[in-house]
């Protein structure tokens, strides 16, 4: 039986490492390095999940390009089951440059032309599940009311929400489970995820990077978690979808949200480890 749904993104990513991100005038820079490999938020949230051993299936969408048979393989490669959809035309693929700190700047280079029609198979699966993740897309917004119809808790991320974005309100209004950063909510995330919940929500939570995290629950208790040292940092892209995987993962397990936490930022640590989203990756470049 699948667990976890999850609903959202994939897309082939390169990856160019610089000292510093441009600065906004004409020039000429040298990369430190770069590769190419999986992207997309929804990849790398079910990555995690396989990783620590969920049953997952992941419902995206892909073109009709030469990247979306890099996207696929690699994910069925890693063990992620996947129900696609398939658009004519280009697969979602960015350029991301990043700065020694984990600082990205995150270039989108296409997306799929169209969002397919919901997907009956998807929706009975949903049905059944342990949990549905629905990240940010027009394909997962469109199965916003098929989620919500079957009672299954839904977690949603929200990413660099300012708290009044339209794209994001439907989600936020649909999940138990609300995920964030705090790049642009402003100098007290804390107060917003009070608010999250006084709207419905089981548990709201705001990454800090480096700081680790910060949790509302149900209750309005506030929790705090500590990032988890890594010897090396790698590569931040995939560390908030490795954190909320690890929290989805241990909640399943009826775990405490501090225990919770703990384990998000543990699963966290592993995604900085890697160039790749997840680990699992590591081996097939």
């Amino acid at each position: 039986m699948t667990e976890v749904v999850v609903v959202g993104p994939a897309s082939w990513n390169q990856i160019v490492s610089l000292d510093a991100l441009p600065e906004p005038v004409p020039h000429m820079v040298f990369a430190r390095g770069s590769h190419e490999t999986i992207g997309g938020t929804s990849a790398g949230k079910a990555l995690h999940l396989v990783e620590v051993g969920r049953d997952v299936l992941l419902h995206t969408v892909v073109g009709t390009d030469a990247a979306a048979g890099r996207i696929t393989s690699r994910l069925r490669d890693a063990g992620v089951p996947l129900v696609l959809a398939v658009a004519e035309g280009p697969s979602e693929r960015h350029l991301n440059l990043m700065d020694p700190d984990g600082g990205r700047v995150s270039i989108y280079l296409s997306l799929p032309s169209e969002v397919p029609a919901r997907d009956p198979h998807v929706v009975a699966e949903m049905a059944v599940a342990r949990a549905v993740v629905l990240d940010l897309s027009g394909h997962s917004r469109a199965l916003i009311d098929d989620a919500v119809a079957t009672g299954v808790p839904i977690w949603t991320d929200l990413h660099d929400y300012d708290g009044s974005a339209e794209f994001h309100r439907p989600f936020l209004a649909a999940a138990s489970y609300v995920f964030m950063n705090a790049d642009r909510i402003g100098d007290d995330p804390v107060a917003f995820l009070h608010e999250v919940v006084d709207d419905g929500a089981v548990l709201a939570v705001c990454t800090l990077g480096a700081r680790g995290a910060v949790a509302v629950d149900a209750n309005h208790e506030v929790h705090t978690v500590e990032a988890v040292p890594v010897e090396r940092v790698v590569d931040t892209n995939g560390a908030g979808d490795a954190f909320m995987a690890g929290v989805l993962a241990a909640t399943l397990d009826g775990a405490s949200t501090p225990d919770a936490l703990r384990a998000g930022a543990v699963q966290a640590a592993r995604a900085l480890g890697s160039e790749h989203l997840s680990a699992l990756l590591d081996e097939r470049g």
